[in-house]
């Protein structure tokens, strides 16, 4: 079981307990509005994806954590996209729970790891207009890279805006 301990978090696999907690997350307005998950308008539809999550978090050749306060899923950190020594990650974490250094707290522990198993690059990105996220690789030591897109989501075109670390 791959696992890793920061001051208050424990950043693991996702378990069917966590279920409840994970829908909590990822069906929550502000979470939907800047974290690209698909609509979860049906039970099946939340079975599936958190399955799919749940499975990939035991895979060792993925990197997805349940972020865990207490023994409580809180959020979640995955990878987006992996090439040779690259890894691009990406973050949720519910609101209830920002403003409290977690986030932050979680990524650089994740950045850390990767870096040690041999990534030389880690990549993030987020909506131009999501200033907390972006205050997040910042304090994570990412810096801002040049490369940026334009996503569509929920109905509206975002620009989105990337951040890297390098070994």
């Amino acid at each position: 079981m791959r696992q890793i301990q920061t001051l208050r978090l424990t950043l693991g696999e996702i378990r069917d307990c966590d279920f409840d907690d994970m829908m909590s997350v990822l069906k929550n307005d502000i979470v939907a509005a800047t974290y690209r998950i698909p609509d979860l308008d049906t039970r099946e539809a939340e079975l599936e994806l958190f399955k799919y999550l749940r499975d990939i978090s035991q895979r060792e050749d993925r990197y997805l954590f349940g972020i865990f306060l207490d023994g409580k899923l809180i959020g979640l950190i995955n990878d987006c996209e992996i090439n040779d020594e690259c890894i691009e990650m990406g973050y949720a974490l519910h609101p209830d729970y920002h403003n409290q250094g977690y986030t932050t707290e979680a990524f650089s522990a994740v950045i850390k790891s990767l870096l040690s198993k041999g990534f030389s690059e880690i990549i993030a990105g987020a909506f131009e207009d999501n200033i907390a996220s972006i205050r997040v690789m910042e304090k994570c030591g990412m810096k801002r890279t040049k490369m940026t897109s334009d996503t569509e989501y929920r109905g509206k075109t975002h620009k989105c805006v990337y951040y890297s670390i390098k070994k």
